[in-house]
C-alpha cells in the first residue's frame, strides 16, 4: 500500500455493534498457529444491545482476512463507562492485555489482564494499575504500550496537561521480577517524554507503538486528534527516556481526497512477526469518523531507519 492511501490488501471493520464498520486502536499478535487482532468497538445502536465501549477480538491465518471471534466486556466498577485501546503482548506463553478505562476524562487509567488462550482474560485485582503523577499532567493515562528494555519493563501511554488540551506521551517503569500490579509501576520521568511540537501534530501526540531494533527503540505515534487529520510519525531512543523524531514529516500520512483514509491514518499498532518482518497496523476513514476501518503497511529498515514498503505484504 502506498503511504498516500491507495486501497490496501487488508481493509477490515467490525459491523456487529453498529450498522456500519467501526473498529479502532488495533493491536496484533501471533499466538500459536494464528494471528489475533484486538481492537476498540463502540456501544451497540440496537435496542437492548451492549452499551459502552469494549474490546473485540478477531483471528486470521494470513494477516489479511479477519473474522471476529470474541469480545472483552466491562464487568468491573472501574470499567462501568467502558474500556478500549487494547495492547496485547505474549509473555511466557500467555497473552497480557493492557487497556484503558473509557469515558472518565481525567480519571481514565491503564488496566491489565492476562489470558492462557488469548480469548478469556482474568483482570488484575489491583486495576487500574497506572495513572501518572506530577503537576505537568492531569493524572489521566490512555493508549498503553509495554516493552522490556535494558532489564526493565517500560510502559508508554498518553496523558494530557492540566487544562485537558494537549496530549503527550508519559512513561512508567517496573521491575521485571514483579507482577504488573499497581505497586509495580512508577514514573519513568517527571516530564513528558514526547509532546506535540510539529505543525502537523497540532495539540496531540498519542498511541505510542514500540519496536526495538538492536539497542534502539522506535516509537510510532499518532499526531493530532482524530480526523484533524491524525497522521503517524516516528521517534527513536537509546535509553527509552529521551526521544528524537526521525523526520519533521509524518511517516504515514492520511490519504488524498477520495481515498479510504482521507480523514486520517491514525493510532498505530506495531507487530513484528516470527520471521522478523515488521508491520504497522492503523485506523482510518474518509467520512470524518462515521466509519472506522483497520489496515496495515509493512515497514522496512533502511540503514536503521523505518520506511514504508511497497506493497504491504
Amino acid at each position: 500500500m502506498a503511504a498516500g492511501g491507495k486501497k490496501p490488501r487488508m481493509l477490515w471493520g467490525d459491523s456487529s455493534r453498529l450498522s456500519r464498520p467501526f473498529s479502532k486502536d488495533p493491536s496484533v499478535i501471533r499466538f500459536g498457529s494464528r494471528y489475533l487482532l484486538y481492537y476498540s468497538m463502540p456501544g451497540s445502536s440496537a435496542a437492548g444491545g451492549v452499551q459502552g465501549w469494549a474490546v473485540g477480538i478477531a483471528e486470521s491465518t494470513n494477516l489479511i482476512d479477519w473474522q471476529k471471534i470474541a469480545e472483552i466486556l466491562p464487568d468491573q466498577e472501574y470499567e462501568r463507562n467502558g474500556l478500549c485501546a487494547p495492547f496485547a503482548k505474549v509473555i511466557g506463553g500467555r497473552v497480557h492485555l493492557f487497556y484503558q478505562t473509557y469515558g472518565n476524562r481525567e480519571k481514565d487509567a491503564i488496566c491489565h489482564a492476562v489470558s492462557k488462550d488469548g480469548i478469556h482474560f482474568v483482570k488484575e485485582p489491583t486495576n487500574p494499575v497506572f495513572r501518572p503523577s506530577g503537576s505537568w499532567n492531569v493524572g489521566r493515562a490512555i493508549d498503553a504500550e509495554v516493552v522490556e528494555f535494558q532489564g526493565r519493563w517500560l510502559m508508554y501511554a498518553a496523558t494530557r496537561d492540566p487544562g485537558m488540551k494537549t496530549q503527550m506521551i508519559v512513561g512508567a517503569v517496573a521491575d521485571p521480577r514483579k507482577s504488573f500490579s499497581r505497586e509495580a509501576w512508577s514514573m519513568l520521568a517527571n516530564a513528558p517524554l514526547l509532546k506535540p511540537e510539529l505543525p502537523w501534530e497540532q495539540d496531540c501526540v498519542e498511541a505510542p507503538a514500540i519496536v526495538q531494533r538492536g539497542d534502539t527503540l522506535f516509537m510510532f505515534y499518532a499526531g493530532a486528534y482524530n480526523n484533524a487529520p491524525q497522521q503517524i510519525g516516528c521517534a527513536r531512543s537509546k535509553d527509552g527516556v529521551h526521544w528524537e523524531r526521525i523526520s519533521s514529516k509524518p511517516l504515514l500520512p492520511n490519504g488524498k481526497p477520495g481515498e479510504w483514509n482521507a480523514s486520517e491514518s491514525g493510532h498505530p499498532g506495531a507487530f513484528v512477526d516470527d520471521d522478523g518482518r515488521t508491520y504497522l497496523f492503523f485506523q482510518g476513514n474518509n467520512d470524518l469518523g462515521r466509519t472506522w476501518l483497520l489496515s496495515f503497511v509493512e515497514v522496512g529498515w533502511n540503514d536503521g531507519v523505518p520506511t514504508i514498503l511497497q506493497p504491504s505484504v
